[in-house]
């Protein structure tokens, strides 16, 4: 499957896009490096999962882009925390990432003879 068709793909490039346009002005590099690279890596996972040959191999980058979504969701936190990110900003991002990482539970499930351990 092209992993340009799938949902969970098209929302985590749209959410990777919104960090690099809300954080593009910002001078603290150190976070703005951090958030926007574990908002792309998202995204990016998903698509060399889907690209890999064997079901392990996709699986396996389907497990990086959810620990890479959870990383994310922690910088969207602490982003709040610190001032950063508007508070209402930051809770429809948490609640972005918790839905994304569900969706990759579910392709990670779909995928053929896999068994989750």
């Amino acid at each position: 499957m092209d992993f340009e068709k799938l949902d969970v793909w098209k929302r985590s490039a749209r959410l990777s896009a919104n960090l690099y346009l809300h954080f593009a002005d910002s001078r603290d590099f150190g976070f703005k490096d951090q958030i926007t690279r574990s908002g792309l890596s998202v995204p990016s996972n998903i698509a060399e999962g889907m690209a890999r040959p064997t079901v392990n191999d996709r699986v396996r980058f389907l497990y990086i882009a959810k620990g890479s979504c959870a990383e994310l969701r922690t910088q969207i936190y602490i982003g709040m925390e610190i001032g950063y990110i508007e508070r209402e900003k930051g809770q429809q991002w948490v609640a972005e990432t918790k839905e994304i990482a569900a969706m990759l539970t579910g392709l990670i499930r779909k995928q053929p003879a896999f068994e989750p351990g």
